[in-house]
Parts: C-alpha cells; sequence; structure tokens
C-alpha cells in the first residue's frame, strides 16, 4: 500500500466514522476503486486501527461534558455504567448473534465463510446505507420532547440496534444509534454523548477480535508475506499513521456532527447515505 492509499484511507474513515454516513462502506469502496482487498486481514486489521485513532477522537472531543454528566456523583457514575452496560449487553447477544447466524447458514453452502467476506458485497452495502438514511430522515423529523430522559429500556434498545451494524457495513452505527436514540424522545445531546460512550466501550472488543484473526491468518499461513525480517513493522508503521491521521480528521468530524445535530440538519446525513447507496450501488 502506498503512502497516499493509506492517506486517503485514513481521512475518510477519521471523518466518516464519526458522521453518521458509515465509515465502512466508504473505507472498503476506496479500497476497491484503489485495487486493494476489503476482505483481507491486513486491510481489517487497518481498518480496526483506524477505529482506534477515532476512538480516541471521541474520548477527547466528549470527556469534558462526559465528566460533567457522566461523573458528576457516584450516583450518576453508577446510574450511566448500568445504562452502557445493558445496552453493551444487547449489542452482543444481537450482533454475535446475528454474526454467528449468518455464518453457520452460509457455510452450508460456502466452506470456510467468514463474516468478513460479505464486507465487499456492493448490494448490501447499497441496501444498508439507504437503511440508515430513511432511519435518520424519520427521526430528524420528529420533534424534540421536553424533559425526555434515558431510561434503562431505551438504552437496551439502542444497544440492540447498535448489534444490527455489526455485520451490515454500510448501516451507520452513529447513524442509527442517534436516530433511535432521538425517536424514543431522548435529547439529541444526550443521544449523541450515549451513542460515542457505547462507541468507545465497543472499539477494544472489534480491536481484539481482529487482532486475533490477523493472529490466526499468521498462524496458518496465509500471511506468509508478512512471516520474513522486519514486515511486521512496515505494517505496523503505516497502521499507526494511519491511526493518528484518522484521530485528526475524527476531532473535525466531531465538531461538524454536533454543529449540524444544534441546528437541525441532521436530516441531511439521511439524504446523503441515500444518494451514497445508489452510487455504492453502481459502482459495485
Amino acid at each position: 500500500m502506498s503512502f497516499l492509499q493509506l492517506f486517503i484511507l485514513s481521512i475518510v474513515q477519521g471523518f466518516a466514522e464519526l458522521l453518521p454516513v458509515s465509515s465502512s462502506a466508504r473505507v472498503i469502496m476506496a479500497e476497491k476503486l484503489m485495487g486493494l482487498d476489503p476482505t483481507s486481514p491486513e486491510l481489517t486489521m487497518l481498518l480496526v486501527m483506524l477505529h482506534t485513532g477515532t476512538m480516541f477522537a471521541v474520548i477527547v472531543y466528549f470527556w469534558t461534558s462526559w465528566r460533567a454528566t457522566y461523573f458528576s456523583s457516584a450516583t450518576a457514575l453508577r446510574s450511566n455504567v448500568l445504562l452502557l452496560a445493558a445496552a453493551t449487553a444487547m449489542t452482543g447477544i444481537v450482533g454475535f448473534g446475528l454474526l454467528k447466524g449468518i455464518t453457520h447458514i452460509m457455510r452450508k453452502d460456502t466452506p470456510g465463510f467468514e463474516i468478513e467476506h460479505l464486507f465487499g458485497n456492493a448490494q448490501l452495502m447499497a441496501a444498508a446505507l439507504a437503511a440508515a438514511g430513511i432511519l435518520i430522515i424519520a427521526s430528524s423529523r420528529l420533534k424534540a420532547r421536553d424533559g425526555g430522559t434515558l431510561s434503562l429500556v431505551k438504552a437496551m434498545v439502542i444497544g440492540a440496534v447498535q448489534g444490527l451494524c455489526l455485520p451490515l457495513r454500510g448501516f451507520s452505527r452513529s447513524g442509527a444509534t442517534i436516530s433511535t436514540g432521538i425517536a424514543m424522545g431522548v435529547p439529541q445531546r444526550s443521544a449523541e454523548e450515549f451513542s460515542f460512550a457505547l462507541a468507545v466501550v465497543l472499539t477494544p472488543a472489534v480491536l481484539l477480535k481482529e487482532g486475533w484473526r490477523f493472529y490466526q491468518a499468521m498462524a496458518n499461513g496465509s500471511l506468509d508475506h508478512l512471516q520474513h525480517g522486519n514486515s511486521m513493522l512496515h505494517l505496523l508503521g503505516p497502521s499507526l499513521l494511519g491511526m493518528l491521521l484518522s484521530f485528526l480528521a475524527g476531532l473535525l468530524a466531531l465538531r461538524w456532527l454536533s454543529h449540524w445535530l444544534e441546528r437541525g440538519r441532521w436530516h441531511f446525513f439521511g439524504g446523503y447515505c441515500l444518494l451514497a447507496s445508489l452510487v455504492v450501488l453502481y459502482l459495485g
């Protein structure tokens, strides 16, 4: 991979990951347009490193507001930890249950199938993008409700929706979770903060999963080209650089997202997703 390719992927990931436009779909299509294989262990691992960069951007951007909301008192901390734990548990139940179910069904016809093989499916990405766009537009039409709060039930529903995003590249995680919160009467700022707090909780688990997949690929010899000399260092260096670039781009994206949420422009992201679904379908 050239530096230009790495730069493009990092900037696309950094901006799109934290905007409700599905970074995975953008990165995968960028990889395909540049002649790269989005299903390869090396690129899925790079994608996780880029996710890590945006995770740190989220922590830096929201730290002040999280400290005021989540860490204001011991009671507030316990309450919010419970909400995050319940939502994450639902993400695991729905997401990994769906991953296992899809893998089990597909392996009947395609031995050796892995869920990553779906990541390059343009038709599936286009459908997921369109679904995310419709959800964003629908939520933007709902008027904000005074006194709305984030309850345990609402947190679990948001977590379940996040679980749907795990195998469906194109179904924007931030777009789906923020829109679901807004649709249930959660104030926009609270929905945004909770959505990205969930992302910080989820990212380490995804990182470990992809790290394990990469390790297995090396162990079974499918990455022989990385077994010699300083090859691993050559892979680590670009990944760390990409993480830094996605971190910087992520900070800019979060400012954009908050600005549009506060000014009632949320529906624009939905329109973009619908348009992008047509583009992905055409290019695919």
